[in-house]
């Protein structure tokens, strides 16, 4: 699905799904990224602030930290997750034939060698 840390490619080489299907459509993932990332976030800061009684100044900067690097790590995943989810609750819109995009056409119709 990627080429680098978080760019994608257009289209999946084995069968040929069209990843961003409108502007805007991994909107949801950065949803489901930043959630991860704050309920993590909250987690930890009450086990170690609270239960373990950790100082603020020795809890905060490692929160912080994790706060800032977890969710470049983690859009990966939340892309993933998004597509999986949009899959599940919307199969028909996976299934339906994109002819009108231009570069569906090597991929639904492969050319033929000559005899």
């Amino acid at each position: 699905m990627y080429r680098s840390l978080i760019r994608m490619h257009d289209r999946c080489d084995h069968c040929a799904l069209k990843y961003e299907r409108a502007p805007g459509y991994f909107l949801g993932s950065i949803y489901i990224n930043y959630a991860i990332t704050a309920m993590t976030m909250s987690f930890s800061y009450i086990l170690f602030h609270i239960v373990l009684g950790y100082e603020n100044r020795e809890v905060l900067p490692p929160v912080i930290a994790f706060c800032l690097l977890f969710p470049i790590l983690f859009v990966r995943y939340a892309r993933s997750f998004w597509i999986g989810l949009d899959c599940y609750f919307d199969p028909e819109g996976f299934s339906r034939d994109d002819a009108a995009d231009d570069h569906s056409a090597q991929y639904t119709n492969p050319p033929v060698p000559p005899a």
